[in-house]
């Protein structure tokens, strides 16, 4: 039968267009193109997800106590659910207002003393040299001093770039579960790993029951770390700003922690656990790992993927100092405006000037192949392959380089291997990263027609997913899966609706760049082209096959298994469905096992077969074969 297939039988997550399982982000994206029967439910689910209306029954009811359905409900709040969604302004915080110290000196005039008063108990633990200080009444002192003096004066200033892809207006991922003061990627990892995890249509603890406890795997991390208040950011930030660190931000700050928690709250895994980043394509290294485990034989089951949020006043001034980021003025200077259009910051393969700062989670549940049949897992797409590739010697850690020359094409030849040439030729299409950069759009742009000159291609279609939901740095390249699986579903490419008209250094003579979507029900697609440039030379492309194609292979693959195998398939769509239904009116069922009974220590059994561990249905074994001992 060959290796194991790396299926994906979940996936869910949350970015600015939604939520991620059931489509429900692909559809916002795509909402014009849908029936009008879709449009009502995507905005719906979306109106409860923001808080606008919530469960009454089968139906809605708004917050005045009027009930309505799906249809008054996208006619009455379908502005606030459109403007609530994408990219858009900051919402997060006043980026207009951002708080700031202004360093200040202060000296005295012809020798005369300064003198000031303030509580006894706001006097530094030293006193600077040259300091008097008095007793006052009720608990104040007086400082007398003719030294210069130094001090941080609260202040504010503006952002340089307003616009981020944020989650949905309304929507607090800390209101859906016991959050417990976790930094906000924390908590996004918690919901988007459940969400994936729900969308299964799977108990976990059915999937336990057939794997070994080390065949499970958690690849996750964040390429920015916790930088909120509840991480490092506080961690780094609470000195100099007079206030005290507590005991949780540095171990919350942590690039690890969104795989910590998924394993300690939300799976209660012993299995393999790995957090690798690789800048912007850091979700393509977390599956490439998946993967690589998975075709081995080493994991049967893996959850997959980021929780980055990277909105945040100091990580959006980073990238602004940089040049990489898309300015208000700058904006403002394209359009010939006096006002910048948010909604229309991200401009990829456009006349644009840098990227949109967004947030997301996005998580993948994948299985091999032969797991995903004998439990009757639905199966939404394949991913056989992912590469990544560096730059080797750069001028710049983030100007573009050869490395995604390497991965790209060993995608394209992957694919043409296994699928076949005319598959690729006439099926497939490219998840660009599409940054929104000058750059970017000259460079992946040549990329991409290079290599469908070396394989022969014409009309390829390229889309780019972050012109609506902006780059949320890790979680970038599983919003663009996710919206590749759209495609598959629903047989529509997104168009890039942000821009009016391809800029004229772009490379457009074997590429196409729709700036409307695309139906493809007479061309569907058999394969994804996902790539990711990250920082630093941080190439990765991944190969991701369609449930079409899938489904022939499985066919081939599990014949004398495939006739059982949808009759239960039936059984796990009818679950996935109708935890779809009540994640539609916002019930999400957020998986936190805080509290939860500890494996005790002293009951583990362990022989030199293996590890008996409480709780679980099978046994850790330990490998008997020397595989390097001689023929």
């Amino acid at each position: 039968m060959g290796k194991p297939l790396p299926v994906i039988v979940g996936f869910g997550g949350y970015n600015a267009a939604g939520r991620s399982s059931s489509f429900q982000s692909f559809r916002r994206m795509i909402l014009e193109s849908l029936t009008e029967a879709e449009q009502e439910k995507t905005l719906a689910g979306l109106g409860c997800l923001m808080g606008l209306v919530k469960r009454n029954g089968d139906q809605y009811s708004n917050f005045e106590g009027k009930s309505l359905t799906a249809k008054e409900v996208a006619r009455c709040y379908r502005t606030a659910i459109l403007d609530g969604t994408m990219v858009r302004k900051i919402e997060l915080f006043n980026p207009d207002k951002v708080v700031e110290h202004k360093k200040v000196e202060i000296s005295s005039q012809n020798d005369d003393e300064i003198t000031f008063a303030l509580q006894k108990k706001d006097l530094p633990n030293h006193l600077p040299d040259g300091w008097i200080v008095d007793e006052l009444l009720d608990g104040k002192v007086q400082v007398r001093t003719k030294n210069t003096s130094g001090f941080l004066v609260e202040s504010y200033h503006e952002l340089v770039s307003k616009a981020a892809g944020q989650l949905p207006t309304g929507f607090k991922p800390a209101h859906h579960y016991n959050s417990r003061f976790h930094p906000r990627g924390l908590q996004m990892a918690i919901l988007g790993a459940s969400d994936a995890l729900h969308s299964t249509g799977l108990d976990w603890k059915e999937i336990l029951d057939n794997v070994r406890p080390d065949e499970v795997g958690v690849y996750s991390s964040s390429a920015l770390s916790q930088i909120t208040e509840e991480g490092f950011g506080g961690l780094l930030q609470s000195r100099l700003r007079g206030n005290r660190t507590t005991a949780k931000q540095l171990p919350l700050g942590l690039n690890t922690m969104p795989a910590d928690f998924i394993n300690a709250y939300v799976l209660g895994s012993v299995g393999h656990t790995e957090a690798t980043t690789g800048a912007c394509a850091t979700f393509l290294y977390v599956l490439q790992a998946a993967v690589r485990d998975i075709r081995s034989g080493r994991r049967r089951v893996a959850i997959v993927g980021n929780a980055e949020a990277g909105v945040t006043p100091e990580i959006s001034e980073g990238f602004a100092n940089m040049g990489a980021l898309a300015s208000d003025d700058t904006l403002c200077k394209l359009d010939g405006a006096n006002v910048p259009n948010h909604r229309f910051a991200s401009r990829p393969f456009a006349e644009n000037c840098g990227f949109v700062l967004s947030e997301s989670t996005q998580y993948l549940v994948l299985m091999d192949d032969e797991l995903a049949i004998e439990l009757g897992a639905d199966v939404f797409g394949a991913v056989p392959e992912v590469f990544i590739n560096a730059d080797g010697i750069k001028k710049s850690v983030s100007a573009p380089g050869i490395g995604n020359y390497i991965s790209f094409s060993k995608a394209v030849a992957a694919a043409t291997r296994i699928v076949g040439e005319t598959s690729v030729r006439n099926h497939s299409f490219v998840h660009a990263h599409g940054s929104s950069t000058p750059a970017n759009r000259r460079t992946e742009s040549e990329l991409i027609d290079r290599i469908a000159r070396t394989f022969d291609l014409f009309d390829w279609p390229v889309t780019a997913t972050k012109s609506f939901v902006g780059h949320s740095l890790s979680a970038a390249s599983g919003d663009q899966l996710i919206s590749a699986l759209g495609t598959f579903r629903y047989h529509i490419i997104p168009g890039i609706k942000t821009i009016k008209e391809v800029a004229p250094d772009v490379f457009q003579e074997r590429a196409i760049f729709p700036l409307q979507d695309v139906d493809v029900n007479d061309r569907q697609m058999h394969v994804a082209f996902i790539n990711s440039k990250g920082f630093g030379g941080n190439n990765a492309t991944a190969v991701v096959l369609s449930p079409i194609r899938l489904n022939s292979m499985l066919r081939s693959r599990h014949k004398e298994k495939f006739d059982r195998y949808l009759l239960l398939r039936e059984r796990t769509r009818c679950k996935a469905e109708a935890y779809s239904i009540r994640a539609d009116f916002a019930e999400l069922d957020v998986i936190y096992r805080f509290g939860e009974p500890l494996i005790d220590e002293k009951e583990i059994s362990l022989t030199p077969e293996g590890v008996c561990i409480p709780g679980f249905s099978k046994d850790v074994l330990f490998d008997a074969i020397n595989p390097w001992e001689d023929m």
